[in-house]
């Protein structure tokens, strides 16, 4: 589903209001969907046989929190409490069962996870947040998401180099923000200490300031397969958190 002409118009003020957001949010190599990583490993001789109705390696807590009607979660696995490490997975529901669809090595927060994110903490809020707008520098690619194309996602040239892309794709993580909103609004509905912005977007090969990043390839094939009609979530943490 693509934005019509009059909502991916955005005001002025958001615009202007962009570059606020960017620094909350800082984020390139690419793993090129390979297969494995957390979530993914090979089962042990005599371990039991995992759920296909539940997420792997998530527990009563956030598995719990994961709407019925979603039929579409992209699980980031996390190396460690304090790691920038951490793997996306996307799974598909099909009738009961999620199915492993595809996986992409990933970054998360410099200093890791937490599950009481703050503006300016550098880690990453552990939960599970529908997925509902989309943008970026680049055109439209073919999303379903509601896409917002603007230049007011670009990252300030004063960041290094390597992060200039990092916005060039984005899906706002529905943490903190007004939902059916460009990425870039500005609003911070539970207030500016509780800290936003937090998306998935392009990698620069370390850790983001609370953001998710994964590769070009990994974004264009999410943003051209996230289907509002699937109600999509990001289930997120590390492995301690998601178990618990």
């Amino acid at each position: 589903m693509r934005m019509s002409g009059t909502k991916s118009i955005r005001t002025a003020a958001a615009a202007a209001a962009a570059l606020l957001l960017l620094t909350a949010c800082g984020g390139g190599g690419d793993s090129g969907g390979d297969k494995g990583g957390e979530g993914g490993r090979a089962q042990r001789s005599g371990a039991p046989a995992p759920d296909p109705t539940r997420i792997p390696k998530v527990g009563d807590g956030l598995q719990s929190r994961i709407p019925a009607d979603a039929r579409q979660v992209i699980a980031v696995y996390g190396k460690g409490v304090n790691s920038a490490d951490s793997t996306v997975v996307l799974y598909t529901k099909r009738g009961k069962s999620w199915e492993r669809t595809r996986d992409w090595a990933a970054h998360n927060g410099k200093r890791g996870w937490t599950t009481s994110h703050h503006e300016g903490d550098k880690r990453s809020p552990v939960g599970v947040y529908t997925l509902s707008d989309a943008g970026g520098v680049l055109p439209d690619p073919g999303a379903r998401l509601p896409y917002t194309a603007s230049g007011s996602f670009a990252a300030p040239h004063y960041w290094p180099k390597s992060h200039w892309t990092d916005f060039n794709y984005v899906i706002a993580i529905d943490y903190n923000r007004v939902k059916g909103s460009s990425p870039l609004d500005p609003t911070r509905p539970e207030g500016q200490r509780k800290g936003g912005s937090i998306w998935l977007h392009m990698d620069h090969g370390s850790g983001t300031s609370g953001c998710v990043s994964l590769s070009k390839s990994g974004m264009e094939y999410l943003l051209k397969n996230l289907d509002p009609k699937q109600h999509p979530v990001v289930v997120m943490g590390d492995g301690a958190h998601l178990a618990a």
